[in-house]
Formats: C-alpha cells, sequence, structure tokens
C-alpha cells in the first residue's frame, strides 16, 4: 500500500511539473492610445501578440491592455521596474519621471525629419542609450517608435511667429523640459495629465497646447481647437519599454521572439504615425482647423529662441554629455540643426 501511495505521488508530482511546464508565461501588455486597429499602438499591438505567440508556440500569452487600462504612465512604469507589468509603450514625457535622461529627445527642432530620427534612434546612439536606462532603472528599451511629430494648436488665433505665442496658457506634458520649451517662447505653460487635456481645452483652462497629429484625431482635440501650426518642434517618442526580470526569466527561443517581434511592432507603428505626420494639413483641414504651415525661415525664428534655452535646461538637469551626443549622431546621421 505505502508502494503504492508513493507511486501515486510521484506521479502527481511529474504532472504538476508537466502542468507547470506547459503553462503559458503571461505578458501583460498595455499603451494609452484606444483599442481600436486605426490606432498606431493598437495595430502595433496586435502584431505583436500575433507574431511572439506564433514564434514561442503559445508558450508566452500576451495580453493587451489599450486605452491606459492598467494605470497611468507613472503606474506602468513602477510596475516594470517591480516586475508586477511585463510590457508597456509609454510616451517620452512619462519616461522621463523615472529616467530622466529621456528628455534629451525634447530638444527643440534637432531632427530635419523622420529618416535621420529613425537612424540615429536605430544605431550606435540609441543602444547605448537604451542599455544606460536598463543599467540604471531595471527597464529595458525594446525599440523606440513614433508619438508623431509636435505642433502648436490653440483656439485664440494663428501662431506664425514666436510672439504670437505671447500671453497663451498652453498645456504642456508633466516634463520640466516643456515648460521650459514653452516658455522660452513666451507662452504660459501649464503641466495637465493626457486623460485630462480634453476636458482641459474644452473648459478654457488652457488656451492651447502642442501634440502630433495621431494625438490630436485620437482625442479628438480639433473640437476645442480652432489653429494649428505646423512647426514641428519636437520629434515625440513611444518607447517599448519591457521588465528586464521577465525578460531574463525567458528562454533563448523566446528572447528572440521578443526582440524580433518588437521590430515588427515598431515598424508598424512608425509607418502609421509617419503617414499620419505627413498628411498633417489635409488631416487637420478636413476636421476644420485653420492650417499654418511656417517657411523654414520661420521656423528658424522658432527655433532661435528655444533652442539654446532648452539645451541649457537639458544640460543642467541631464548633464551636457547626453545632449552633445545626441546632437553629434544627428550630424553624423546627415541632419542639421
Amino acid at each position: 500500500m505505502l508502494k503504492k501511495f508513493a507511486l501515486l505521488a510521484t506521479a502527481l508530482v511529474a504532472l504538476d511539473a508537466t502542468m507547470a511546464a506547459a503553462a503559458p508565461k503571461v505578458m501583460k501588455y498595455t499603451h494609452y492610445q484606444p483599442g481600436r486597429e486605426d490606432q498606431p499602438k493598437h495595430a502595433a499591438a496586435l502584431a505583436f501578440e500575433k507574431c511572439v505567440e506564433g514564434a514561442t508556440s503559445g508558450s508566452i500569452d500576451v495580453q493587451i491592455f489599450p486605452a491606459g487600462q492598467l494605470g497611468n504612465a507613472t503606474t506602468a512604469l513602477e510596475g516594470l521596474r517591480l516586475g508586477t507589468l511585463e510590457l508597456a509603450v509609454v510616451h517620452d514625457g512619462g519616461i522621463s519621471s523615472v529616467y530622466s535622461p529621456f528628455d534629451v529627445f525634447a530638444l527643440p527642432y534637432i531632427f530635419p525629419n523622420h529618416e535621420t530620427a529613425y537612424k540615429v534612434l536605430d544605431g550606435d546612439f540609441g543602444k547605448e542609450f537604451a542599455d544606460a536606462m536598463l543599467k540604471e532603472t531595471g527597464i529595458r528599451l525594446l525599440a523606440y517608435a513614433d508619438n508623431g511629430i509636435r505642433h502648436f494648436t490653440n483656439s485664440k488665433h494663428p501662431i506664425k511667429t514666436p510672439d504670437d505665442l505671447k500671453g497663451l496658457k498652453m498645456r504642456v506634458q508633466p516634463a520640466p523640459v516643456f515648460i521650459s520649451l514653452m516658455e522660452s517662447l513666451g507662452a504660459s505653460p501649464s503641466a495637465i495629465d493626457w486623460g485630462e487635456l480634453p476636458a482641459a481645452l474644452a473648459q478654457g483652462t488652457v488656451d492651447g497646447q502642442e501634440n502630433g497629429v495621431t494625438n490630436i484625431m485620437a482625442a479628438s482635440l480639433y473640437q476645442s481647437q480652432k489653429y494649428a501650426t505646423l512647426d514641428g518642434h519636437v520629434y515625440s517618442l513611444h518607447a517599448y519599454l519591457m521588465s528586464d526580470t521577465f525578460y531574463q526569466g525567458l528562454t533563448d527561443v523566446e528572447k528572440k521572439a521578443v526582440d524580433t517581434c518588437v521590430v515588427e511592432a515598431r515598424d508598424i507603428h512608425r509607418n502609421m504615425t509617419r503617414a499620419t505626420d505627413l498628411a498633417a494639413e489635409k488631416t487637420l483641414t478636413d476636421v476644420g482647423m485653420e492650417v499654418y504651415v511656417p517657411s523654414a525661415e520661420e521656423i528658424a525664428a522658432f527655433r532661435d529662441l528655444a533652442q539654446p534655452v532648452v539645451r541649457k535646461h537639458l544640460e543642467s538637469e541631464v548633464g551636457a554629455e547626453w545632449v552633445d551626443k545626441l546632437v553629434k549622431a544627428v550630424e553624423a546621421a546627415g541632419g542639421s540643426q
């Protein structure tokens, strides 16, 4: 009888081990755009889910939580650090609250076009930056994607010169570097979370804001914003961030799947957002906005005021090293300030 019980116990232990080995690893994946396939973050998330689950034969179960269902950016970043959240696609302003050097990408008018940005981010600079972030935070930066080229909008009057910003109450994301940008141009900045922005604009708490066209359309900001100026002051980023605790617990096959599939997701995300950026004038005009496209000389007037002030702020807050490296990487990629 004892022998039978011993055999049964052994069999149960083996069964438990088999079941445990067969149980998929759950990857909770959150982002902050609506859960629709016309939204870059969500289209990319769906592609990533299909790619990873296919490449791992289901050993990873990707569970997508769009529209900030798991909390705001601060909550997500803390979850990544603690290992209670596996993957999040977070905007640049949110990331800088955990890793301040991320603010360096807000140096205004630094990237002349998308192609230069991609060369810098996918090259040596982007890798060195991701490695430094991982070492300091325990968060693995898997890929950089577009949050849209940022432009000015407001409800009062067209913005054609820096003087037109003076006196306007302008919303910025909660990051000191964006406050510095607005102050350099004479506007009065107010830091307001993304989720509160539509109401703040509709109620007149602020006169305007700055954002990419994808976000303007996703949140219907055009309903309370009459004027848009396509100055492209900041190439804004979304970063694909993974808990390194989770990543290190993956098998080699699973790690390869994540590394490969995140590139597929990144490219979908970039392509959709870039297409919207390039069609910005028509897109915003079609929804009733009055759109102004500054000349190169007019943009230079904005850059000459904003860039030195913001650069000085960045050098004092995150150090001159990252600023200098970014400027040199842009120059090496064929860009110019």
